[in-house]
Parts: C-alpha cells; structure tokens; sequence
C-alpha cells in the first residue's frame, strides 16, 4: 500500500505565502511587479483574507501533485494501474529494490526545479506574451514560482527521507 505523506503536504503548501511575502516585498521584486502588472497599492488594499485562504487551497492542490513528480516509486505504482496487491512480481520486486531510492531534499528540489524551468517558464512566458506583459513581468513571476517549487518538491521529497517512510508492499 503506498501512503501520502499529509504532513510534507501540508507544510510544503504554506511554501508559496512564506516566498511571496520575501519575493514580492516592495524593497524585493514587489514594487517592480507592480508597476510591470500594472496594479498600484490602492487596488492591492481590500479584503485579502480569502485570497490567502484560497491560496492555500491551491497551494495545497499543486503540492499534493508535485509528489508524482518528484517521487519515482509513484510512477511505477502508476504502470499497475494502482493497484499493488494485483500486481506481478517483478512489481515487487522493484519496489524491493528501489522503494526508498531518490528520497532526499536534493532530489526533490532538482525535479521541482526542471519543472520550474521547463513546465512554469513557457507557460507564464505564454500567458504575459498574450497578455502584453513585459519580459521583467514574466522573469519575476517565472523565478519566484520555480524558487517556490523547488523548496516545495524538496520538502515533500525530503520529509519522506527524513521521517524514515518507506513504501510497503504486500503479496
């Protein structure tokens, strides 16, 4: 049976309000941003209780994702279709062999990153090229949502090091 480590979820989702308030501080990239978004503290004042809280939500969604991508043994759970017990033995085997490898933070920053640099880059560039936005804009959003998700993929990928899980396979 694989287990989902809740913890590193949950901890790893408070990742992106922790940075945000760092990258987007006005003496960091904030007031920069900003003015390449076109938003001026008077529209950024209001009720930002539930956007924190929707933040969460989805910091919470992207992190419980982030673990297929960084944690192999999901995505040889994923070729028996999910389903450990009905699987052959050359399953078990492997997961005999490698179900504990590549768990440390390293590695999970390292796979966060490539995402990062090759999954959010062209699809923030592709948003603010259609949206008029300048290429500071996108460097800014690009950096700060790799760096987010690269401590985020860490976390999750070393907690499951650290806090001694392992996966367990029964015949």
């Amino acid at each position: 049976m694989v287990q989902i480590n809740f913890w590193a979820i949950l901890l790893a989702s408070i990742i992106p309000l922790i940075m945000g308030f760092i990258w987007y501080h006005p003496k960091i990239f904030g007031t920069v941003w900003m003015k390449e978004a076109g938003l001026s503290e008077d529209k950024m004042k209001g009720q930002m209780v539930g956007v924190f809280i929707f933040s969460i939500i989805l910091s919470l969604l992207m992190a419980y994702f982030l673990q297929f991508v960084i944690i192999h043994q999901f995505g040889a759970l994923g070729m028996v279709g999910g389903e450990e017990m009905n699987a052959n033995e050359s399953y078990q085997a492997f997961m005999k062999d490698y179900g504990s490898a590549y768990r440390s933070f390293g590695h999970g920053a390292l796979h966060s990153f490539m995402t990062g640099f090759m999954f959010v880059f062209p699809l923030v560039a592709i948003n603010a090229m259609f949206e008029r936005k300048s290429w500071k804009y996108t460097m800014i959003n690009t950096g700060y949502w790799t760096i987010t998700i690269t401590i985020m993929g860490g976390i999750i990928c070393g907690w499951y090091a650290v806090d001694g899980f392992h996966w367990v396979t029964q015949k």
